[in-house]
């Protein structure tokens, strides 16, 4: 399954366009006073305006497996590295196969590096920008996590990750290249304080070749 189209909010546009052109390398097209569309690797990521609200999201870029080291030295100097646990910055998921380090952009959204070491993605070019591959998670809060995935799975013929046990609480839907993570509303995002909340997200999925449309609070 891959992400194809990401689309979110933000109340920062301005900020927003200098932190992913100027921090993470991205190209970015301002299509709109109040939208802009970043160029991801294979993932079209779109903000969109919004006024009296302050949505956070998390969500995930994959990158090569042989560049997770260099390309936390390339974000050190950037950004400020969340700690997993005190004085270790490396979140190492290993029934997932794959390690990964954690970030904040300026709408405050949980940012994520993860290298995926089922994925035969591995590059010989320095780290940057063009180095990230898409966006391979999203984090999706709801009040019924159990009911949501019911949906998905039989309205969009999705998987349950094989690598992640279906619990009423957090669930991961998917593979490895894209993956649609639920989580009951109040719930943390791992590894901060911040509360999964309900936020408009619209997303564009591919899966054995064939594109859905799939949005959630609208």
């Amino acid at each position: 399954m891959d992400i194809i189209q990401l689309e979110l909010l933000t109340n920062d546009t301005k900020g927003t366009e200098s932190f992913y052109r100027d921090i993470l390398n991205l190209k970015v097209v301002r299509k709109s006073t109040g939208e802009i569309e970043i160029v991801a690797g294979k993932t079209e990521l779109t903000f969109k305006a919004v006024q009296n609200l302050k949505p956070v999201y998390h969500f995930a870029f994959n990158i090569p497996n042989n560049k997770l080291d260099e390309a936390f030295e390339w974000m050190q100097n950037k950004v400020e590295i969340m700690d997993i646990t005190p004085g270790h910055k490396i979140a190492d998921f290993v029934n997932w196969n794959a390690k990964s380090f954690y970030f904040y952009d300026n709408n405050g959204n949980i940012l994520e590096f993860i290298a995926r070491y089922d994925l035969n993605n591995q590059s010989e070019d320095l780290f940057n920008g063009s180095s990230i591959l898409n966006v391979s998670e999203i984090g999706v809060a709801t009040d019924d996590v159990t009911t949501e995935c019911d949906n998905l799975i039989s309205k969009y013929n999705l998987p349950v990750f094989s690598k992640q046990p279906r619990l009423s609480n957090f669930t991961a839907i998917g593979d490895s290249n894209g993956l649609l993570i639920l989580s009951v509303a109040s719930r943390h995002w791992y590894p901060t304080e911040k509360l999964a909340q309900k936020f408009y997200t619209g997303i564009v999925i591919k899966n054995d070749q064939h594109l859905d449309t799939i949005t959630f609070h609208e």
